[in-house]
Parts: structure tokens; sequence; C-alpha cells
């Protein structure tokens, strides 16, 4: 377990960037203390100082993990963002994407998002942009990226990809193997 190199926290925040914007220092100056990232085995865990204090008493080998898995470094150290870190983004998501309960199902089985499933997008959407997208009860389902802006959503077909699927809770019944 050890602090994020200088390039690795700059792929990390680029990538949470798209997400939530400005709102990364809410991610770390939490009302209820000081939260930060490591990284072990690859894998960036999101953990509370008080929580890493008392990890420093564990073996490297023998530790597992450690707070919130927020994603991994892939061998050519491009950061990959997990749906377990689904719950810490949603709150603060600058731009977010609604389906209708048909396509629900669609999503959570790693199906993009297509126009005639889409809900409700956020204004000003722009294209490649990170969204999370929602369930029409404001329930978190997953994460992509918008392939329409809000203004081309409004005139393409409805077979028409509008999002590209990144992650989705069903992932923890798919993967439950690899997930940690």
């Amino acid at each position: 377990m050890r602090p994020l190199t200088e390039a690795e926290t700059r792929a990390l925040f680029e990538k949470l960037g798209k997400y939530i914007g400005e709102n990364i220092q809410l991610l770390v100056d939490r009302p209820d203390g000081t939260y930060c990232f490591r990284l072990h085995r690859d894998r960036v865990y999101y953990v509370s100082e008080k929580l890493l204090k008392v990890a420093t008493s564990i073996p490297r080998d023998s530790l597992v993990a450690l707070g919130t898995c927020f994603g991994k470094f892939t061998k050519t150290q491009k950061f990959r963002l997990n749906v377990t870190a689904l719950d810490f983004l949603a709150p603060y998501a600058k731009y977010k994407v609604w389906v209708k309960p048909g396509s629900e199902q669609s999503f959570l089985y790693g199906n993009h998002v297509l126009k005639s499933g889409l809900g409700r997008i956020t204004e000003n959407t722009a294209q490649y942009q990170g969204v999370v997208v929602y369930s029409m009860a404001d329930i978190p389902l997953g994460f992509g990226v918008a392939a329409k802006s809000t203004q081309d959503c409004r005139k393409v077909d409805p077979m028409a990809i509008v999002v590209f699927h990144q992650a989705d809770v069903g992932e923890y019944v798919r993967s439950e193997d690899t997930l940690t």
C-alpha cells in the first residue's frame, strides 16, 4: 500500500474529472474525516485516514483490500474506473442520464443505452462526456460515456446509441469472482 505517484494521481483525477468535474475536492475533504487514495496491487483504493493508520500494522502480503476500490491501472498505466466507485460518483455527478424502465435490464446486462431507452438527459451534455446512468426512480445503475450531445439526442433515430456502456451494478453478479 503506497501513495499514488504524480502521474498516477493525474490519470486518476482526469478520469474522475470526466464524471464529477471539480467536485473531486469534495471526495477528499469530507465532513466525516479526511480521505485519500492509495495504490495496492495496481488497484486504487479510497480510504479514510483513520483506517489507513490502522492498516499500517498489517503486512502488505496479507492485505487483500482496504477501503473502496475505485479502479485499477492497466499494464499500459491507463486507469479503468470500477463499478464499486459508483456510490461515490453518483452524488457529485455533473451529467446524468435517466433510462426508461424497459431499458434498465438491457443496460444492466452490459449493453449500450439506445435513444429509444433514454428517459432524460442533463442539459448541455457534450459528446464523449462521462455520465452517470440512473433509473427513472433516481437509483444509480452505472456510468458511461455520452455518444451524442444533448442537442444531437433530440434529432437522432430511435435505434442510435446515446450512451456507451462503461460499468453497471450488474457487474456485481457477472464478475463477482474478479471484483475486489
